[in-house]
């Protein structure tokens, strides 16, 4: 629902929520306002068109603070007379925000508040959904941690029969180079052997 209302000799499309800059008005801040003239109500498709104000309706805004606006700059010139006059003007705005739109008793700020009440409760169950779905996943990643550590002692002789392969490889290396070894040494043995048998016949 929105309307169109008319203050300070301006007109302006509001909503509930809507925060407008309008002519300075005497209430101050914090309190509500008002306004008289409402010259189009439109719900839905359905347009309520005041000649020249609706009747049966209200706008009713809350006033937030005054401001002010920005510098406009007059400036007034007149050739060949050597007249040049310059001013400065910062209109005095009070700002409010719209509270309620009323039309034949149906208010839009009630309609606001149950739009955003069904819009908090999906989200409660998106995140209540969320929340299940994570103790869900923490769940099953502690099941497949405790998996993973049952594994990992069954794996670990296999490792040491590997490590040990090696040592034994070396082992068996070692005893072929003493095997080599002392038959080198026999052979020297009976050689040296011969020599001498040989020098005594001499």
């Amino acid at each position: 629902m929105y309307a169109v209302i008319e203050t300070g000799g301006k007109q302006y499309r509001v909503e509930v929520g809507t925060e407008l800059e309008i002519e300075l008005l005497d209430e101050g801040a914090g309190e509500t306002v008002a306004f008289e003239r409402i010259l189009l109500v439109a719900d839905g498709e359905a347009a309520s068109i005041g000649r020249p104000v609706v009747e049966n309706a209200s706008v009713s805004a809350e006033v937030l603070r005054r401001d002010r606006g920005e510098k406009l700059i007059s400036f007034k010139y007149r050739p060949k007379a050597r007249r040049r006059v310059k001013k400065g003007h910062r209109q005095e705005l009070t700002v409010v925000r719209i509270s309620d739109i009323v039309l034949d008793g149906k208010s839009a700020a009630s309609e606001v508040a149950e739009v955003e009440a069904k819009r908090k409760t999906e989200r409660e169950k998106l995140q209540a959904a969320a929340r299940r779905q994570a103790e869900q996943d923490a769940v099953l990643a502690a099941k497949l941690a405790a998996d993973a550590a049952a594994a990992a002692p069954a794996a670990k002789p296999a490792k040491a029969e590997k490590a040990a392969k090696p040592a034994k490889a070396a082992t068996k290396t070692s005893t072929k180079a003493a095997k080599a070894d002392m038959t080198d040494a026999g052979a020297k043995k009976a050689a040296a052997k011969t020599k001498t048998k040989t020098k005594s016949k001499e």
